[in-house]
């Protein structure tokens, strides 16, 4: 019988499906077998590492870290090769045997001894441990040449922090040491680069505010491991970015010379150009060698930073506030001339003494001063003018006038702990202390002792807007990465050109005519003269018993019972060029103490060497001359020593 039609459209159907159905199996089959080749063929090397149980680990590479330079290129901060000893506990058999035989080559006291003892037991047999590091050429040398008597000991070399020039630039560069928990937490993203153990990162100063500037990028390290994680071989490298290089805008040779200045006192010192507010110098003394802390500071070393009550680890140019004394009265002259309540001829009676409330508000010159103008109570210094005037005045333009002039402002620099200072006002007193201002307070703020602080910084930037007339502001970073930082030009103060060329000439005064507070630290030379303010800041209450007695001397004193001894100044006088502010604290007098350190240091910026000798004045020369002269004959008689900077002088 034949097939019906409908029977033979249903055997086609089924012929097309079987073909359809064929050819997705020989689909599958093929896809299988090119992946059985892939496996098998392209992919054999890597899975038999994983058939071995092995593994391909991705490990960071630490970058290089930026360089730190001065203004003229000297470096500051710099990566030095690193000679380190590291024990692999697994190729040395028995490990304290060899850690006897490496002590007969380098020194491994006994807490070093215990340090490694604790390391091995943390750690697996196959990791390293770090022996001793920052060795000498010689001792690395040494342990070299031994080692095939020394299994386990792998001598390396790496990378680590160094500071060349130690205590000269502690407060400022700072130092760098391990990644430590607490950093951790205070970062909102941490880079991975701090997985790496003890991977260096800044802990202060320079080296901590530009952190992301300096770290760089990491490189990735493609390696085998096996198992139990031992390195087996290096697949792949991809070396990181490494971090770029900050210029600041010190120079060296005068920072040096600032902090030898200052010598063993507790103070602080700040030199500025006046044009730019590029900070020249900024000298904190004493001061503490950060290689100590990056090579491992002992308890010893640490206690006697911590426990120095010169405060050796506190940048005081910048953290340390004091009040202002004397050194404010400029404020108070340009305020009461804006307010027009004093004209500069006008003058005021000085007894010794100015009366309020049946209070007696004393001068520093017992027996008064008589008739003072403004130009003489710059001059002479003399407080009951100022009583009077910042009376007059009033604290809330008072205040106005000194934020104008850069005091109570936090600046931007890259520096930690940087003071804002105070410059109080009504408003201030009644918001911390819920007090009325008095009178009282205002003639204690006119002579910049009571309520009111500011730090070396603000008065270096007080007085070089004062000298310049602009709204100069303090600049520490010159250059990244040989980019030049965009410099803004700052804008001309709001101030009566008339009004400061008075206080100027009032600061011309007292260096250079006889009745000035700081005539005897002049400079001599007519192409240099220096114009400044001394200031005495008072720490401590002297009581009407002590005052009808005689004022106990600061030399008979404890030392923290001491004045404050201040200064500030601009040179030269007619085409300013650099400002300075120095403070030491419980140093006594500021003409006595402060001002002949100040002169020393802007005279070393203004000629950048040593000043001739005609740049002293007369009286001094001879003794300058003496002591020169001593300083190189005791460099001839220590071949040691570093050749003389030109004294302290």
């Amino acid at each position: 019988m034949q097939p019906t039609r409908t029977s033979r459209i249903r055997q086609r159907r089924i012929t097309r499906r079987g073909l359809l159905w064929m050819g997705i199996q020989l689909g599958v089959i093929g896809v299988l077998g090119w992946r059985m080749r892939q496996l098998q063929i392209d992919q054999s090397d890597e899975f038999r590492m994983l058939a071995e149980e092995n593994r391909i680990n991705i490990r960071l590479l630490a970058p290089n870290r930026g360089l730190i330079f001065d203004r003229n290129g000297v470096p500051i901060a710099i990566n030095e090769q690193n000679y380190r000893i590291v024990l692999i506990r697994e190729q040395a058999g028995d490990a304290n045997e060899i850690l006897d035989r490496l002590g007969e080559l380098i020194t491994l006291d006994p807490e070093r001894r215990a340090r490694i003892d604790k390391d091995m037991r943390r750690r697996s047999a196959f990791v390293p441990v770090t022996v001793a590091e920052h060795l000498t050429w010689q001792e690395f040398a040494l342990v070299s040449s031994n080692a095939p008597a020394l299994p386990g000991i792998v001598p390396e070399v790496g990378l680590t922090r160094n500071y060349p020039f130690g205590q000269t630039y502690g407060h400022i560069v700072g130092y760098v040491g391990p990644v430590s928990k607490s950093d951790l937490e205070r970062m909102e993203d941490p880079d991975p680069l701090f997985q790496i153990p003890r991977y260096p990162i800044g802990k202060t100063g320079v080296e901590r505010n530009t952190e992301e500037l300096l770290r760089g990028s990491a490189g990735t390290s493609r390696i085998e491991v096996n198992s139990v994680g031992r390195i087996m071989r290096e697949l792949g490298r991809d070396d990181g970015i490494a971090g770029k290089d900050i210029q600041l805008t010190l120079d060296t040779n005068l920072q040096e010379y600032a902090m030898e200045r200052l010598g063993e006192q507790s103070a602080s010192a700040i030199v500025m150009d006046v044009r730019n507010g590029d900070i020249m110098a900024m000298a904190s003394t004493p001061s503490f060698d950060p290689n100590l802390f990056v090579r491992g500071i002992s308890t010893t070393d640490w206690v006697g930073l911590r426990d120095n009550e010169f405060r050796p680890l506190s940048n005081k140019s910048v953290s340390g506030t004091y009040p202002p004394a004397s050194t404010f009265k400029m404020v108070v002259a340009l305020a009461a001339r804006e307010a027009d309540v004093i004209k500069p001829e006008e003058t005021v009676f000085c007894p010794g003494y100015y009366e309020l409330g049946g209070r007696r508000f004393h001068c520093w010159k017992r027996g008064g001063h008589g008739k003072m103008n403004m130009f003489n109570s710059l001059k002479q210094s003399c407080d009951v003018y100022y009583y009077e005037v910042a009376k007059r005045v009033g604290i809330d333009a008072i205040a106005a006038k000194a934020k104008q002039l850069g005091l109570g402002e936090k600046y931007d620099i890259p520096l930690p702990a940087i003071a804002r200072g105070l410059v109080p006002n009504k408003a201030y007193k009644r918001r911390v202390f819920d007090q009325s201002w008095l009178q009282g307070d205002t003639l204690n703020a006119g002579i910049g002792q009571g309520f009111v602080l500011t730090s070396p910084l603000q008065l270096a930037v007080m007085t070089a807007r004062i000298a310049s007339g602009t709204a100069v502001s303090p600049r520490l970073i010159r250059s990244i990465n040989g980019v030049p930082q965009a410099r803004v030009t700052p804008e001309v103060l709001d101030i009566k050109t008339a009004d400061i060329k008075e206080v100027r000439q009032g600061m011309f005064g007292v260096m250079n005519e006889k009745k000035g507070t700081a005539f005897a630290s002049r400079i001599a030379d007519k192409d240099m003269i220096l114009a400044g303010k001394t200031g005495t800041a008072q720490v401590r209450q002297i009581t009407t018993e002590e005052r009808a007695a005689g004022v106990i001397k600061n030399a008979d004193l404890p030392w923290g019972s001491r004045d404050h001894a201040l200064f500030v100044g601009y040179a030269p006088y007619d085409n300013p060029r650099y400002a300075v502010a120095v403070v030491v604290e419980h140093g006594g007098g500021g003409s006595a103490v402060a001002a002949p350190i100040a002169r020393d240091i802007i005279m070393r910026a203004l000629y950048g060497d040593v000043p001739p000798l005609t740049a002293y004045p007369a009286a001094e020369r001879n003794r300058i001359r003496g002591e020169r002269e001593r300083a190189l004959e005791a460099a001839r008689s220590d071949v040691s020593a570093p050749a003389p900077r030109g004294d302290n002088l």
